[in-house]
């Protein structure tokens, strides 16, 4: 039997939404640690296989273990899973190479970018007060690459460090797209199926770097690869969960909390200071996605408005 959805309530949500960004922000610890010497399709297969149990055990609790992983898209799941798993990629990849809270900066262009996603792909509609947001949050984001690029031009900064920012924007980009598949996927697919299946498709697809240089972990670098693993799977459960009990308008800002972790962690556990320029880029970036955030979330309740006043009364 189906769990029943339950009735809204704003304080569970945005508690599981502030579990959810504690435990990735501690997946991404850990994925830091160990991505000093193991390659970012070995973190990613770890990430990926050490995080199933723990959905399979989520799912059985909602009561969807029988029902709740049936497809009738598996290809679209295929396509959301290589989408996804190139975004994990670039973005742990990126991880070793850059301070965590540029990392984690960087990527908060990934709200920016799907708005600019769906309206391609979707064909939502995307007015002025979005495009200037998507203007400000891109401009957050080049003040933030900026020192980092000029080794293409001067050989003033390190060249791998110029490497890691492309790649942790190419991470927001992967997965911006990532969430416009999974929009997709939400109308037809269960997300139950959605979670899990993500899980199935990047172990998979993570095992055919096996050629690439994979490495044997030492004791403290698998430590630190199935607890990244754990921990991703209960912040997914903890993602999910905040979706369920309220609108993504209300939880979706607490996302930003994460930068606050980012950038404690990576002064007090790697030593990493933040420019004054980064977080100049960074407040750009916050400030746009809470104008989009709250922007859809305004959408939202007109939209709901205007339905009521098109039932027909009596």
């Amino acid at each position: 039997m189906v769990t029943p959805a339950p009735k809204p309530n704003t304080a569970v949500a945005i508690l599981s939404k502030l579990g959810a960004v504690f435990f990735f922000m501690a997946m991404a610890t850990l994925i830091k640690i160990a991505s000093v010497r193991v390659p970012p399709g070995e973190t990613v297969f770890f990430r990926s296989f050490f995080g199933l149990p723990i959905i399979l055990g989520w799912i059985a609790l909602r009561g969807e273990l029988r029902t709740g992983l049936k497809t009738d898209n598996p290809l679209g799941h295929f396509w959301r899973g290589l989408v996804g798993v190139t975004a994990m990629s670039m973005g742990f990849a990126a991880l070793g190479l850059l301070p965590l809270s540029e990392v984690k900066a960087i990527q908060y262009a990934q709200p920016v970018l799907v708005v600019i996603f769906a309206a391609m792909f979707l064909g939502e509609k995307v007015r002025a007060f979005r495009l200037t947001a998507v203007a400000l949050g891109m401009v957050g984001v080049l003040i933030i690459m900026s020192p980092r690029l000029t080794a293409f031009s001067d050989g003033a900064t390190d060249p791998y460090l110029a490497i890691g920012a492309i790649l942790a924007f190419g991470s927001a980009v992967m997965a911006g797209l990532a969430h416009v598949f999974v929009r997709k996927l939400t109308m037809s697919e269960p997300t139950s199926a959605i979670v899990f299946w993500f899980a199935v498709t990047a172990s998979s697809l993570s095992i055919l770097t096996l050629p690439f240089g994979w490495v044997w972990p030492t004791g403290p670098e698998a430590a630190a690869l199935i607890g990244a693993g754990l921990c991703g799977g209960i912040g997914q459960i903890f993602l999910t969960s905040s979706y369920r009990y309220a609108a993504a308008s209300v939880v979706a800002p607490f996302e930003y909390f994460s930068i606050l972790l980012a950038l404690g962690i990576g002064y007090f556990v790697f030593a990493e200071v933040p420019t004054g320029v980064m977080l100049i880029g960074i407040a750009l970036i916050v400030c746009a996605g809470i104008l989009i955030i709250w922007r859809e979330g305004k959408l939202g309740k007109d939209r709901k408005q205007a339905r009521k006043a098109m039932t027909p009364q009596g």
